[in-house]
C-alpha cells in the first residue's frame, strides 16, 4: 500500500512555466516604458465607457486564466482609463507624476514582499531611516527628531495630532481615554486647511466642535490676530487650547500661513505647533523660493508628502516629530510576540526602537525604496531646481491669464497654484460659474488637459496645481488657448 496515495498534490502560486512568465515580465516592462515615453501623444485621460464598466461586474474567477490573457485584459480595460497623474498636462489636483526608477523600485520591493516597521536590523529599515534623515536635512529639521514614512498626509496629520494630544492633554490619554478630560481641548487652523485635519480631529476623539476654523486674510492665509483672539476667548470660557496647525500650501490656492508668527504664538500660548506641509513644505529646497515657507523647521511636528511635489508615485508621505520621546510614547506598544532585541547574535545597540513604535501601523510596505533610489539617481539639487521650475511655471501661467482679455486671475500666485476663469463683460457671476464649470468638463473630456475647479468668494475658477516634472511652458500656452476657444464656443 502506498502511503502517499491519498495525499493531495501540493500546490504553489509560483509560475508553472518560469520562462514564459519571464518573457511576459519583459514585455510588461517594455510596455510601461513605451507608455511613459509617449505620454504626450495620448489624451490626458479617458473616462471608462459603459462596456468597460460592465466588464467589472460578475463573480470572482473560480478557475485559473493564463497570465498573458490577464495582462491583455489590463491593457484593454484598465490602462486606457486610469487616472492620468503622469501626463504632462495633469494639474487638476496636487499629485506626483512618478519616475521610472521609482517604478523599478516598487517592483523590486514587491519581488521580496518587503515589509517595513518591525525588526530594526533589516536593510528595509536602514533605508527608511536614511530617507527620514535626508528629509530632516532638506527641511531644516534636527537629526535628533523622529519620523515615519506614511501613506500620505492624512495619516501624517493623524499621527502628528495624536502626539500633540497625548503630550499636552495633562492626563493619561492612552490609559483613561478622552472621556477623562475635564476641559475641552481645542485646536486651531485656517478656513483653508485640508479636510484631513477635520478627520484626524474626529478620529482622535476631540470632536469636530473642538476644531476652530480661523478666518483668513486677503491672500487666504490664517488671520494671525483672529487666531490670538480665538485662543484667548477659549481660555476665558474654560477650554484647553493645545494645538495650532499651520498650512504650508493650501489645496485651493497654495497659500502659505506665516509660520514664524504661528510658531511665536504657539510658544507663548504653550501650544503644540503642527504644520501640514503636504506639498508646500518642499518649497524649502527651491533655490529662489525657500523664503516662502520660512519657519516650518520650528514646528513640533511636520507632515508632508513625497508623492506630491517630490514627484514620486503613490503612496508615500512622512511625519517628522521634533521630540522623539513624545512621539514614541504616543504609539509604542510591545506585546510578547513582538519582543524587541531577541536573537541579536552579538549586535550592539539592540534596543533601537522599531519604526512601528512611531505610528499606528505594524505592517507597512517598503515605500522608502522608491524615495531612496530616486534621490540617489537624480540628486536633491535637481529636485530643488524642478520645484523652482514649477513655481516659475505658475507665474508664467498667471501672466498669460492676466494678459488675455478673456481671462481673469483669482488672486496673485502664492506658490505653485494658479486659479483663473473665463469671463465676459456684462455676464453675471452665476452664469460665468456655469460656463467655467463646463469649460473644465470640456477640457478634460476632450483629453486636452486636466484642471479642476475651486470656488473662491462665490466664484468658480479653473484650478491648476503644478507639481509635474514633465510640464513645459508650451503646455500652459495650449491650456490658455483652449480655455479661451471653448469659452467662446460656449458663449
Amino acid at each position: 500500500m502506498n502511503p502517499q496515495a491519498d495525499i493531495p498534490q501540493e500546490e504553489t502560486l509560483d509560475p508553472g512555466d518560469w520562462d514564459s512568465m519571464r518573457a511576459l515580465g519583459h514585455r510588461i516592462v517594455d510596455d510601461a516604458m513605451d507608455y511613459l515615453e509617449t505620454l504626450r501623444e495620448r489624451p490626458v485621460w479617458q473616462h471608462a465607457p459603459p462596456h468597460v464598466k460592465a466588464h467589472f461586474e460578475g463573480p470572482p474567477p473560480a478557475g485559473p486564466m493564463p497570465p498573458g490573457e490577464v495582462y491583455q485584459e489590463y491593457l484593454r480595460y484598465i490602462l486606457p482609463h486610469q487616472l492620468g497623474n503622469a501626463h504632462p498636462r495633469y494639474w487638476g489636483w496636487v499629485t506626483g507624476s512618478g519616475t521610472v526608477i521609482g517604478m523599478y523600485a516598487e517592483m523590486l520591493a514587491a519581488a521580496t514582499d518587503a515589509v517595513s516597521g518591525a525588526f530594526s536590523y533589516m536593510s528595509n529599515n536602514y533605508v527608511e531611516r536614511q530617507v527620514l534623515d535626508w528629509c530632516k536635512d532638506l527641511l531644516g529639521y534636527p537629526r535628533t527628531a523622529s519620523g515615519l514614512l506614511t501613506s500620505g498626509c492624512s495619516a501624517s496629520n493623524l499621527i502628528g495630532l495624536a502626539v500633540a494630544r497625548n503630550t499636552l492633554a495633562g492626563f493619561d490619554v492612552r490609559g483613561k481615554g478622552m472621556t477623562d478630560q475635564t476641559r475641552r481641548m481645542t485646536l486651531y487652523c485656517s478656513e483653508e486647511a485640508h479636510s484631513s485635519i477635520d478627520k484626524a480631529v474626529e478620529l482622535l476623539g476631540f470632536g469636530s466642535e473642538s476644531l476652530r476654523r480661523v478666518s483668513i486674510d486677503e491672500l487666504l492665509r490664517i488671520d494671525v490676530a483672529a487666531l490670538e483672539e480665538a485662543i484667548q476667548r477659549d481660555r476665558k470660557s474654560g477650554c484647553h487650547p493645545i494645538c495650532i496647525i499651520g498650512v504650508a500650501g493650501t489645496t485651493n490656492t497654495g497659500a502659505v500661513d506665516d509660520m514664524n508668527a504661528l510658531a511665536d504664538i504657539a510658544a507663548k500660548e504653550r501650544c503644540w505647533f503642527h504644520v501640514d506641509g503636504a506639498f508646500g513644505a518642499w518649497a524649502a529646497i527651491a533655490p529662489r523660493s525657500k523664503h516662502l515657507v520660512a519657519g516650518i523647521g520650528r514646528a513640533d511636528s511636520l507632515a508632508f508628502d513625497l508623492h506630491k511635489w517630490m514627484y514620486l508615485a503613490y503612496p508615500i508621505g512622512c511625519i517628522l516629530v521634533r521630540n522623539a520621546d513624545d512621539h514614541r510614547r504616543a504609539f509604542s506598544l510591545t506585546p510578547s510576540y513582538l519582543a524587541h532585541g531577541e536573537g541579536d547574535r552579538g549586535l550592539t545597540g539592540i534596543d533601537v526602537p522599531w519604526l512601528s513604535d512611531y505610528g499606528f501601523e505594524l505592517s507597512r510596505g517598503f515605500h522608502a525604496l522608491k524615495a531612496w533610489m530616486t534621490f540617489k539617481e537624480q540628486g536633491t539639487a535637481k529636485y530643488g531646481r524642478l520645484i523652482q521650475q514649477n513655481i516659475d511655471q505658475a507665474h508664467y501661467l498667471a501672466r498669460q491669464a492676466e494678459s488675455a482679455p478673456e481671462l481673469e486671475l483669482a488672486l496673485p500666485v502664492s506658490l505653485n497654484v494658479v486659479n483663473f476663469r473665463f469671463t465676459v463683460a456684462g455676464v453675471p457671476d452665476g452664469r460665468l460659474n456655469e460656463i467655467n464649470k463646463q469649460i473644465e468638463i470640456e477640457i478634460q473630456e476632450q483629453g486636452i488637459a486636466v484642471p479642476s475647479t475651486v470656488t473662491i468668494r462665490g466664484r468658480i475658477f479653473l484650478h491648476v496645481a503644478i507639481t509635474n516634472h514633465r510640464s513645459r511652458n508650451d503646455d500652459f500656452d495650449l491650456l490658455v488657448r483652449e480655455v479661451i476657444r471653448i469659452g467662446k464656443e460656449l458663449t
